[in-house]
């Protein structure tokens, strides 16, 4: 189970790092009349150049910490997760409830449930691969000698 948990997490750390990329690209392509929840930026923004790039401006710096988050996630498994190493698989727990965490509070904070599933998806991803190597969590630290 060791090997597919890893695999699994591989597989998720990559497609974060592409859709943050894709959408980058969406945030940087002026041509590019996205949807903003059901309405696109020119809907938005009709006539007002500053509120579109202000739009623009929010998503590519959400796509280049999601892009980053993505690159340190796959490091993470990777190297020390994919090694057994404890700490590893509860800092991947911890930055996905984070992300979580902070997704679901649009729900009673705004008053609205739009993106929750596209963003609570890759967590659900996430634990389903932390669960498949939960037994890591039971060995013994190793003994390290300065």
């Amino acid at each position: 189970m060791k090997k597919a948990s890893w695999i699994l997490l591989a597989i998720l750390g990559v497609a974060i790092t592409f859709f943050s990329l894709v959408s980058a690209v969406h945030a940087y392509r002026t041509d590019d009349d996205y949807r903003v929840g059901p309405l696109r930026v020119s809907e938005v923004a009709p006539g007002d150049p500053r509120v579109a790039t202000a739009l623009r401006g929010i998503r590519g710096t959400s796509a280049a910490f999601g892009a980053a988050y993505g690159v340190l996630f796959l490091a993470i498994v990777l190297g020390p997760y994919r090694r057994g190493e404890v700490w590893a698989w509860k800092a991947l727990l911890a930055a996905g409830l984070t992300q979580g965490v902070i997704v679901l509070l649009r729900i009673p904070i705004l008053s609205t449930q739009l993106g929750v599933s596209a963003a609570v998806t890759p967590l659900v991803l996430l634990v389903i691969g932390l669960l498949l190597d939960a037994g890591r969590l039971k060995k013994p630290a190793p003994l390290h000698h300065p």
